[in-house]
């Protein structure tokens, strides 16, 4: 059972950001994951992974959407989750990180809610640039949600899409920075506007939605 909101928001910072600490309660189901994601982007990765064989997310953290996609996916598919754990300043606001047997805990409770009809779950505990070598599979939905900074989430495009089936489709996370609506960080928001904005947009893909932080582009018909 989940400590009470009061209690959690009473919680003083020095505790409340304490990586063991918080992956203590995590892990024990007392504090919710932290919430990388806004309701309306939650809609969107439940209608999105709905159909899909088998779903990759680069950048795990304390497993907020990667439970959601467990609770949601269909029956026999497969959730790929790739994340080093530990602080890394690139992908994290400085002070945070999560420990990996806190991060399975949460799936895995989100994931024995489904029984028989919950995807299988696939860890990957390594960075995603020494996975993306030796990744054959091919993928229907690519959730970049790792390394911020405009150099790795870079590499996170060029290591998977070339990956991504024909009618598969990549998010984007943080990268919406000066959009209409929208928020983000530098780096995501720097390479989807490379990639996908403008005159010089890279031919064969095309952008399909835009929510608040999220970027999803697909292969270009």
């Amino acid at each position: 059972m989940q400590l009470p909101s009061a209690l959690r928001r009473a919680t003083p910072a020095a505790l409340k950001h304490d990586v063991r600490l918080r992956a203590l309660a995590v892990g024990s189901g007392l504090i919710p994951p932290r919430a990388m994601h806004s309701g309306e982007e939650a809609a969107l990765l439940q209608r999105l992974c709905r159909g899909r064989r088998r779903v990759v997310e680069l950048g795990v953290y304390e497993g907020g959407s990667a439970a959601l996609l467990a609770g949601w996916m269909d029956p026999g598919s497969e959730l790929h989750l790739v994340d080093p754990f530990g602080e890394h300043p690139d992908a994290l606001p400085a002070g945070w990180g999560a420990l990996e047997p806190a991060t399975r805990k949460v799936v895995a409770r989100a994931a024995a809610r489904r029984g028989p009809d919950a995807p299988s779950v696939h860890w990957h505990v390594a960075l995603s640039q020494d996975l993306a070598p030796r990744w054959t599979d091919p993928i229907d939905l690519l959730f970049i949600d790792g390394d911020h900074s405009e150099e790795g989430c870079r590499r996170d495009w060029d290591g998977f899409h070339g990956h991504v089936a024909a009618d598969g489709v990549v998010l984007v996370h943080d990268s919406r920075l000066g959009q209409p609506r929208g928020r983000g960080l530098e780096g995501p928001t720097a390479v989807v506007d490379a990639l996908f904005r403008g005159p010089d947009a890279l031919p064969g893909w095309r952008i399909v939605d835009e929510v608040d932080r999220t970027t999803v582009v697909a292969r270009a018909t």
